[in-house]
């Protein structure tokens, strides 16, 4: 008997569709699997585990010898996600339903030896995958996983389930699927989980240079002594960060959902991801890979926040692997089996010491650096990456009036007001379906248009790259982040003043 039904896997962050055929011939004596079509190890010993489950839940296992395809065949099978499906057709092939409930369906789910249903990763963007399939009216997944796929409501009838007995109920119309209050909705963000800039003393000129960075989507780095406060400004970040659009949200959320990091009580990502790597990350634990290619930590900082702490300390090599994903917000990983893209749009926050012991410039310290230490200490970072980087900020330590003073500091919601409405103007002027979504995504034929000099200010800023030997690159961000300064004043074009302040962020790039 032949017999068959839909699944999902995984290359990079989408699903593709796997056809999942079964011939139960009958030939032969005793019960004997094969399992072909490129399986990984866990698809081929799922048999095991699907003969268990079929027994602990009272079902009859197809004598004889059974073929399971996989299909297509050229694609690599991986994950224990195949285990409910195989495990229906095999039912279905012995008898236990007609096969023609399975024929629109997509089922995804790990079984235990008890025929109980565990969670699987990646069933957000499997959920989307089969909303695109026109023969697909059915999805099938895990009970933990129900909220990822109640996504796709009202558009397919979503069944979640606890044991392989609830999948076959589901399948013969005995269990209610989910309705569409269940579906995900797409919520504010949860303002109050975040730290509030209103408990950071001080710190004016760094608390501006962050609006600026959320205003713009611009890159920030933050020089200073221990204590200043750098880690703590940068993780208040995402508190002034514009909520994320239902585009942001879903991509964003694919990402988690491929790694298995979203909750089962959260099917979308209601507020920006903060990602913080130590400083031992390795390239792949950065930038993603391995031999599956899996997202790094930049892909799952997609639309929120990087921060590299210490950045100094990380190793150069992995520092250098930021260059293409910071310019075009994606990362490409080859491999033998081919090539995989991961998203990357992210905004960068690195702090460093300004030197080995931190307290150059510290007023309450003595620098015991020599000049050269400093300068083999800076020179970690390449200048390639610094060009990268549109604000380079001072952070000086707090005097004493400002750690005993009293004084309340301006909330996180007061700044991310200015930010929405600076963000709004961009909108506007980029239009709501342009790639260019900020201002520090504007490309050459942006800057032209949208950042027009005056004879005046072409002198300023002639002066500047003499003055500091600014790269190219370092001259397009500058535009791009007066560009900002513009926009936060409700300016239409940029001003001596918004220059300036621009210019002023190029700390690193000063000679000396």
């Amino acid at each position: 008997m032949l017999t068959g039904t839909y699944s999902a896997t995984l290359i990079g962050i989408d699903a593709v569709a796997v056809e999942i055929e079964v011939h139960a011939s009958g030939a032969g004596e005793g019960v004997n699997v094969s399992i072909v079509g490129l399986p990984d190890a866990a698809v081929r010993e799922s048999k095991e585990r699907i003969r268990s489950a079929l027994y602990a839940a009272g079902l009859r296992h197809p004598e004889g010898f059974t073929l399971v395809n996989l299909a297509p065949g050229d694609i690599r099978k991986e994950g224990t996600a195949f285990d409910l499906p195989i495990a229906l057709a095999l039912a279905s092939a012995a008898g236990a339903f007609p096969k023609e409930t399975l024929a629109d369906a997509m089922i995804l789910g790990e079984l235990a030896l008890d025929s109980s249903v565990r969670a699987v990763k990646g069933v957000l963007p499997a959920a989307l995958l089969a909303k695109q399939m026109p023969n697909i009216r059915t999805l099938i997944v895990p009970a933990d996983n129900a909220r990822e796929a109640a996504t796709v409501l009202p558009h397919l009838r979503v069944y979640a389930v606890t044991s392989l007995t609830d999948a076959i109920r589901a399948l013969s119309g005995e269990l209610l699927p989910l309705s569409n209050n269940d579906g995900a909705v797409f919520l504010e963000p949860d303002w109050d989980g975040i730290p509030d800039f209103s408990e950071v003393k001080g710190q004016a000129a760094a608390k501006r240079a962050l609006e600026i960075a959320a205003a713009g989507g611009h890159n920030v780095i933050f020089i200073g002594p221990p204590g200043s406060g750098k880690s703590m400004l940068a993780q208040r970040m995402s508190g002034i960060l514009p909520p994320m659009t239902e585009e942001e949200t879903l991509e964003t959320s694919k990402i988690h959902s491929v790694l298995g990091l979203l909750p089962p009580d959260t099917p979308l990502l209601r507020k920006r991801p903060f990602r913080a790597p130590h400083h031992t990350v390795s390239d792949a634990g950065l930038i993603g890979g391995g031999t599956n290619p899996q997202p790094g930590e930049i892909s799952l900082a997609h639309n929120g926040v990087l921060f590299l702490d210490e950045l100094p300390e990380f190793k150069r090599s992995t520092l250098e692997v930021l260059r293409q994903p910071l310019e075009n917000g994606e990362v490409s990983i080859s491999r033998a089996a081919g090539s995989f893209i991961f998203p990357c749009r992210f905004l960068l926050i690195a702090a460093m010491n300004p030197c080995p012991c931190g307290h150059l410039g510290d007023r309450r310290h003595r620098c015991s650096c020599r000049s050269l230490q400093i300068q083999q200490y800076r020179a970690k970072i390449s200048g390639p990456l610094l060009d990268r980087i549109d604000l380079h900020v001072n952070v000086e330590a707090l005097s004493d009036d400002e750690l005993v003073s009293a004084r309340p500091a301006e909330s996180s919601a007061a700044i991310r007001a200015r930010c929405i409405a600076a963000r709004d103007i961009q909108t506007r002027r980029y239009g709501r379906d342009s790639r260019v979504r900020c201002n520090a995504m504007m490309g050459p034929a942006q800057l032209t248009r949208y950042c027009v000099l005056d004879p005046q200010l072409q002198t300023m800023i002639r002066h500047a790259i003499n003055e500091f030997g600014l790269s190219a690159r370092a001259y397009d961000r500058i535009l791009r982040v007066a560009r900002t300064i513009a926009d936060l004043a409700g300016s239409e074009t940029i001003r001596r003043e918004h220059l300036f302040e621009a210019i002023g962020y190029r700390a690193l790039d000063r000679k000396g």
